[in-house]
């Protein structure tokens, strides 16, 4: 079967990217604090608009740096007493980093302690605290300092930073990372650096980020995409007037980061007695641009990122999560990228299948441009009749071909309603993959077909109605880029498992 085009050179960006890594520790006398900005890993944005770009690529390219390099995890105090959550994996910050530190861990990494940053005594933040310390890490922390960005003379003092607790590193390389954003990443470096200059050591600071490509204009679809992924935190792309005026030549930056810049400045002039950039962009050591090698791919994978995200600002709001700011800048993201839902093909085929049929309808574009669908029924919902009908498509069967016997959907049906509660019988997308795999093990067609699932991931595809979660889950483990459109299937108030 087709594959997805790849737009991205991954082996490139591991190689070029750990390089100027080691170039910048070498610039500041052999300890670099690195502020590792986005997902460490399981960057799926990354991978959505740079085909070939893998989801676990920037802590592979670490493991090139591994025996130079120790992890620290910052989290925010207030999230935790807050019990912030993830919105991509629904998982709270505080257990966010007890999975990182796991992940990094099995990966062969030195995680050398936590930071608990804007700390004031918060119940959660002690209690989260006293779990570390009883698994055996060091705990950190940072502390709220009045004035903290603008009152430099006091955040540069004993009374500031000097309260903080100094991290212990003893590696050339330290990777400053957090579940989330506004986990304190930078003040923790800049923390550190004041530690370490008042004891001697000799440190610099930089900045690891994806998105937005310094090397691209302000108005291409990747950096588009970054706006897109951002609408919710009001993030816009600025050309870097510092790096303008330094270098006269334009690099695309963000506000935040502009904003702060002459701030940063500052307080590493009164911390070291030099400031070590002229720009934004020279803090930053991200190589990404450097390895596109096709940007009509990359492109079009963006524009597709693009109304993705409009699509689940959307549904947000229906759900009562999100609002109409978000909505409303991604719809003028999408006039600058030139799209709109009419360019997502399988919406398209979706949304007429679901008028012409009156039921909720899921589809699914393959690689080679077919689209398949399914819709509810009594038996199962849209999601679980679109997988196998995918499934029957792509493995060539006839599709009079049952792929899973009655004797094992039957007792699944009365398990859900007669032992579980649930008033539906009806089959969700987990429950049908399950029957599936069982079916495999006596029917060479659904073996045949059960083996196909790797070939759905990077798909793209659209639903007509919010999906359940459940259903939704599925389509993110397995790789499918999922949208909806933001309406329920049922006028019912509570939208549970459907």
């Amino acid at each position: 079967m087709q594959s997805v085009k790849n737009g991205f050179d991954n082996d490139k960006y591991l190689l070029l990217q750990s390089e100027n890594i080691r170039e910048r520790i070498s610039k500041f006398g052999g300890k670099l604090y690195l502020e590792f900005g986005g997902k460490i890993f399981d960057d799926f944005h990354a991978s959505r608009v740079l085909p070939g770009f893998e989801p676990d690529s920037k802590v592979r390219m670490l493991t090139q740096l591994k025996d130079q390099a120790e992890i620290v995890i910052v989290i925010n105090s207030g999230d935790i007493e807050k019990n912030k959550v993830r919105g991509d994996t629904g998982v709270t910050y505080d257990l966010e980093a007890l999975k990182m530190i796991d992940t990094l861990r099995g990966r062969g990494f030195l995680v050398s302690g936590v930071v608990l940053t804007q700390y004031n005594s918060q119940h959660a933040a002690d209690k989260f605290r006293d779990r570390l310390i009883a698994l055996g890490m060091k705990v950190y922390k940072h502390y709220l300092i009045a004035g903290y960005p603008s009152n430099i003379p006091h955040i540069v003092s004993e009374n500031g930073f000097g309260k903080n607790d100094h991290v212990i590193t003893e590696r050339s390389l330290v990777v400053i990372t957090g579940p989330g954003s506004g986990s304190g990443k930078m003040a923790t470096c800049l923390s550190q650096l004041y530690h370490d200059h008042k004891n001697g050591i000799k440190a610099g600071y930089a900045k690891y980020e994806t998105f937005p490509m310094w090397d691209l204009s302000l108005k291409h679809p990747v950096n588009l995409a970054y706006e897109a992924a951002t609408a919710d935190l009001n993030d816009v792309n600025m050309i870097d007037p510092f790096h303008l005026e330094a270098y006269g030549k334009s690099a695309t930056s963000y506000n935040r980061d502009i904003a702060i810049f002459p701030v940063l400045c500052a307080m590493m002039e009164k911390i070291s007695g030099t400031p070590p950039y002229k720009s934004p962009t020279d803090m930053g050591v991200n190589k990404a641009g450097k390895c596109i090698v096709d940007e009509n791919v990359v492109k079009q994978a963006s524009r597709q990122e693009i109304i993705r995200r409009y699509y689940a600002a959307k549904c947000a709001v229906k759900e009562g999560f999100g609002s109409e700011g978000p909505v409303l800048k991604l719809e003028i993201l999408m006039k600058k990228a030139g799209v709109s839902t009419d360019d997502r093909k399988v919406a398209v085929q979706v949304m007429r299948m679901a008028a012409d049929t009156g039921r909720a309808v899921v589809g699914i574009e393959l690689h080679d441009g077919r689209i398949v669908t399914g819709k509810s029924s009594p038996l199962m919902c849209s999601s679980a009749a679109m997988l196998l009908n995918t499934l029957k498509t792509i493995a060539k069967l006839d599709d009079s071909i049952p792929l899973i016997s009655p004797s094992v959907i039957e007792p699944v049906r009365e398990m859900k309603t007669k032992y579980m509660g649930n008033t539906s019988p009806r089959l969700h997308a987990d429950e049908i993959l399950v029957a599936l795999s069982v079916s495999a093990a006596m029917s060479p067609a659904a073996d045949v077909a059960f083996k196909r699932l790797p070939d759905i991931r990077g798909c793209e595809a659209h639903s007509s109605v919010i999906l359940a979660s459940v259903d939704e889950q599925v389509f993110r483990k397995l790789g499918v880029n999922i949208t909806c459109e933001p309406q329920y299937q049922t006028a019912d108030l509570y939208q549970g498992f459907r």
